[in-house]
């Protein structure tokens, strides 16, 4: 029944329209390159020809609608370049299977290995794998052959001049990302006013920082607004938890709390305005009482203590923010210096110096339980499996069934399945309407490349929407490119729908023979984040025993090796829940749980960080001692978790225990309570994944929480949060 209804699933995500945003100007741009090379080459030389410029061209276009932050015309230019080299290197072995079998299969294992890379390299790979099965077939010589490499490197040439020519929101890309990340920490601050525990996604800030990072010509001309925003989103994040959180910031009840939700609304107003205007490059609107609300009375200010410091630092920050509101996002400082010697910006690495970092990549990868690994292997088995196939079979076009398969299969399960649904009901769909039109038209080669191109411009419109609504237009280009080659829809047509069942079936099967769950590994990835977790505890703990700007640095490093820590658990909790085989290690709900504690663990060390000492300020010796403590502890506790034992937190329990408490001032305050909640959130997890039949009785577990917020509450302390 899992299997059964687990496809139920997949079905229904393959055929789902996905909500996003259309970009018709560029499905147009890019379509008018396929229409460029198939134009003169139709006209000028032949149908053969303007197949394989309108193949380049294609693929050369499709790879610049992937999400990358590098240059369009770039991807296009190392897009048509791939296609070209697998048709040339393809022909070259394609007399005779005994060397075209192999030579196919060692391309299609470094295509899956192209993985490593993301999701971009991978995809770009896989085309070039349908280029050499379907190409090979049009030269007759291997002069030929050159020409016809030459031409389909010349389609990715095209889309190239045409991105330069014709360049469509510049930087969009950029801009979207940097503009989600201010977005993301206005609503965050919007839901902390009504649930001072609310949890906060890291992905948005994590994308931005992805799209910062640049190469030193892109630095040069990078527009001066997406230099510094992406900061201040960062600072103000643990600035507007810690004004919310009632056991760090503000009073749970009264004039103060009224106070911080005003300011976080207000917070929350000037962040969307500055995403607004980033997003668009315009000035944007702030509402005009803003400048009132950010205004702390010495006076009459009713925040006192530590929710005082975090808003007159939210006041702040937020007035760098109403500066890029009300400038359009053109900061007025000097363009960040250019140079290696001097870069103050994300390094990205050049394709020249590529090489070195996709070599490192691809060897993390080579090994067993590597879900790239397995892909490529799976990827490289199907491929001459179902070109072999197909060879054997009474049908012509045999290449269609290892096209389907190369295309639809990605190195997790869901996805591959969703894919292999919506290709199958997209190409039914896509052959059956453009038949229609060919049987209604009759011959005529141009008007069948001018159907094609119509094709293409629908399939790149629809990229966004989902797979199986792109894929009906793409299969109905095909059907046009064959029909303008002058080759009969009652040959072509039944061998597509056949064989394009054939390929997803065999894409699907190959999961099921060499599968890379996800649900076994959910132990290690919770572990992994949880030893993370437990680093940048530490290194904000470290920061309030000795604040130099040296411990700021390895907390912000920690910071960001946590947030790839949770990412990569995420990933693998969302396609674990996916997968239709059993729990193994962690069952769904120790998961949710465990997933939950070590969430307010990482809150309760933002909340921390907001009050950490400025470089070279006022220190506290005994949270030393707490660092190394909750360091050991984590690390033995993710050891602990990989072999399925009950983690101890006794080093933590004895640090608190030796800590006297005398130390004076609002941060020590701040420390000695995030301790607390530290090890609260460290016990829970505890529960979480507990062994012990006792320890897994969660109604008890509940109800010892209940009665902890309510002796909080009765101390005048605050509530306890779930999760610290």
């Amino acid at each position: 029944m899992r299997w059964l209804r687990t496809f139920s699933e997949v079905v229904r995500s393959g055929l789902t329209i996905e909500e996003t945003r259309l970009e018709p100007l560029l499905a147009l741009r890019t379509a008018a390159g396929v229409a460029i090379v198939i134009g003169p080459a139709l006209w000028l030389v032949s149908p053969a020809y303007a197949a394989s410029a309108a193949l380049g061209a294609y693929s050369a276009g499709g790879a610049t609608f992937q999400r990358t932050w590098r240059p369009r015309k770039v991807i296009a230019l190392g897009a048509g370049a791939g296609l070209a080299l697998s048709t040339f290197v393809g022909y070259l072995a394609a007399g005779h299977l005994v060397t075209f079998l192999p030579l196919l299969a060692v391309w299609a294992f470094a295509a899956g290995m192209a993985w490593a890379l993301g999701s971009t390299a991978g995809i770009v790979a896989a085309t070039t794998v349908g280029s050499m099965l379907v190409t090979i077939t049009l030269p007759t010589s291997v002069e030929r052959a050159l020409e016809h490499a030459g031409v389909i490197a010349l389609g990715g040439v095209a889309q190239a001049v045409l991105i330069l020519l014709f360049p469509i929101r510049r930087w969009g890309a950029h801009r979207d990302a940097l503009a989600d990340a201010l977005a993301a920490v206005a609503d965050y601050a919007r839901r902390l006013r009504q649930d001072p525990a609310a949890p906060f996604d890291p992905v948005p800030l994590m994308k931005a920082r992805d799209a910062a990072a640049v190469t030193p010509s892109q630095a040069r001309t990078r527009p001066l607004a997406l230099h510094g925003p992406r900061g201040l989103a960062e600072r103000i994040l643990p600035v507007v938890a810690a004004l919310a959180d009632p056991d760090v910031g503000a009073p749970a009840e009264g004039p103060g709390r009224d106070r911080a939700r005003e300011l976080l609304d207000t917070a929350a107003d000037v962040l969307d305005a500055a995403a607004r205007s980033i997003r668009r490059g315009t000035p944007a609107e702030v509402p005009s009482g803003s400048a009132d609300v950010l205004r702390v009375d010495e006076e009459h200010e009713v925040l006192e203590g530590p929710a005082r410091q975090a808003a007159e630092r939210l006041v702040e920050l937020l007035a760098e923010a109403l500066e890029i509101a009300g400038s359009g996002g053109a900061r007025d400082r000097a363009p960040t210096p250019s140079g290696p010697a001097s870069a103050h910006f994300l390094v990205r690495p050049t394709m020249l110096r590529l090489l070195p970092v996709v070599v490192r990549a691809v060897r993390r990868e080579l090994r067993r339980d590597s879900p790239v690994f397995r892909h490529a292997v799976r990827l490289a088995a199907v491929a001459t499996l179902g070109y072999l196939i197909a060879s054997r079979l009474p049908v012509g076009h045999g290449y269609w069934a290892p096209i389907a398969s190369v295309m639809v299969m990605r190195p997790d399960f869901h996805r591959t399945y969703a894919r292999a649904v919506g290709r199958f009901a997209g190409t039914l769909v896509g052959v059956a309407l453009a038949t229609a039109m060919v049987r209604a038209l009759g011959p005529g080669a141009h008007v069948f490349g001018a159907l094609a191109v119509v094709s293409v411009a629908l399939s790149y419109t629809l990229n966004r929407t989902g797979y199986a609504y792109s894929q009906c237009f793409t299969a109905a280009y095909v059907v046009f490119l064959l029909g303008m080659g002058g080759q009969a829809w009652e040959q072509t047509v039944p061998e597509r729908v056949v064989l394009t069942l054939l390929g997803g079936a065999l894409a699907m099967l190959a999961y099921v023979v060499f599968p890379a769950w996800e649900t076994p590994r959910l132990p290690g990835r919770l572990a992994d984040w949880l030893a993370a977790e437990g680093r940048y505890a530490a290194a904000v703990l470290r920061s309030y025993a000795e604040p130099t700007r040296e411990h700021r640095t390895d907390m912000r490093r920690a910071l960001l090796a946590s947030r790839e820590a949770r990412a990569a658990w995420q990933e693998a909790y969302d396609q674990a829940r996916q997968e239709p085989v059993r729990p193994r290690g962690l069952t769904s709900r120790e998961a949710e749980e465990a997933q939950e504690a070590l969430k307010g663990l990482d809150r309760v060390a933002m909340l921390m960080e907001s009050h950490v000492p400025q470089a070279d300020g006022s220190s506290t010796p005994e949270a030393e001692r707490l660092a190394e403590a909750v360091e050991a502890d984590t690390a033995q506790a993710a050891v602990d978790v990989r072999e399925h034992r009950n983690p101890d937190w006794g080093r933590v329990e004895e640090a608190l225990h030796a800590w006297d408490g005398a130390a004076a001032g609002d941060r020590s305050q701040v420390l000695r309570h995030g301790a607390e909640l530290q090890k609260r959130a460290l016990e829970d997890l505890t529960t979480a994944v507990s062994r012990t039949p006792l320890e897994r009785d969660v109604g008890s577990a509940l109800e010892e929480r209940r009665v902890r917020a309510a002796v909080a509450e009765g101390d005048g302390s605050g509530p306890a949060h779930r999760g610290g």
